[in-house]
């Protein structure tokens, strides 16, 4: 009972937060309110799915938030219309929805594959790897931008950030059925329980005749693929890309991810609670703008967060051995 407590402590902070600034910023318990809170995890929170899956994996991936910036970039300069944006135009006009859209999962996904095939068979560290494609990943946008933007995206994608149903815009949606979609998988998938498996003992599992190779490049294929989409979502909500789109993410990627109750050491973790700690940190920015506080008082709850989230995962990891 006090593990499954541990497991999901993120949602009664989540409770914990939300009931305390309702009480103490006016207006803050209102749909409009919660609206926002979910629009805002909408980016964060589909990039810290495939940053979950790795971690998960044993491993870690750095290259997300840059990979996420390429495919905004990719879909700005083909369909958006002023900048460097060539306007290319499709008939009928909704086709730009899936071409942007699988060009952008091309590139995250031939990344994301470069990736695993350097940690798993050229056997390099994972950090290393990824640490050197975040940032010729990120030199790559500046370069086939030239520092420039590209802007006004085509109104049948543009579509997507402006359309709301109940109040929420349809790319937060698109976020949501990312969680259920991954987190169905990770339960009920042979592919899910390999990877829980792997991350816990790569050994064992391999003498148990997982095939590791194979399930570790599919997990950075999934980060690269998944980052791509956050990159599809972030070029929607801003009507195009600039070459710093998207700097300072990964940090908050990496923040959601260990919130949300994934062991940096691997096998431990489930996406409903990445899911949460995406909730939790947008409900604290949302909170700090409100209530009118330098955004550097963001940095420093997001590190404290951060650090007792680490230090909660070493003590869990304490717990278990003793009831094991």
């Amino acid at each position: 009972m006090l593990e499954l407590v541990l497991d999901n402590l993120v949602w009664f902070m989540l409770l914990a937060v939300l009931a305390i600034f309702s009480a103490l910023i006016p207006n803050y318990f209102q749909p409009g309110i919660f609206a926002n809170i979910v629009e805002q995890s909408s980016v964060l929170g589909v990039m810290s799915i495939g940053l979950a899956l790795v971690v998960i994996s044993g491993h870690i991936d750095l290259s997300v938030e840059s990979v996420a910036a390429l495919s905004a970039m990719v879909i700005g300069i083909l369909f958006a219309s002023s900048g460097i944006g060539l306007g290319l135009t499709l008939t009928p006009g909704w086709l730009v929805v899936p071409v942007s859209l699988l060009l952008g999962l091309l590139v995250g996904g031939a990344i994301g594959a470069l990736n695993g095939f350097l940690v798993v068979k050229v056997k390099m560290n994972a950090f290393i790897v990824t640490l050197a494609s975040f940032i010729w990943v990120r030199g790559l946008v500046v370069a086939v931008s030239g520092g420039r933007s590209a802007q006004n995206l085509a109104d049948e994608v543009r579509w997507l950030a402006i359309q709301r149903v109940l109040g929420i815009p349809i790319t937060a949606y698109i976020a949501i059925l990312c969680f259920i979609g991954f987190s169905f998988m990770m339960a009920t998938t042979r592919f899910g329980r390999h990877l829980l498996l792997i991350g816990g003992n790569q050994a064992a599992a391999f003498r148990a005749g997982i095939k590791v190779d194979k399930v570790l490049i599919i997990a950075f294929v999934l980060a690269g693929s998944v980052a791509a989409l956050a990159g599809w979502l972030l070029a929607i909500r801003t009507s195009g890309a600039t070459a710093n789109l998207g700097a300072g993410m990964l940090f908050n990627a990496f923040a959601a991810v260990v919130i949300g109750g994934v062991s940096l050491k691997g096998g431990v973790g489930s996406l409903p609670g990445v899911y949460a700690g995406v909730l939790l940190l947008s409900s604290i920015n949302t909170a700090i703008n409100l209530m009118g506080l330098p955004a550097h008082y963001t940095q420093v709850i997001h590190g404290l967060l951060v650090l007792a989230a680490v230090l909660l995962d070493t003590f869990k990891q304490t717990i278990r051995k003793r009831l094991a």
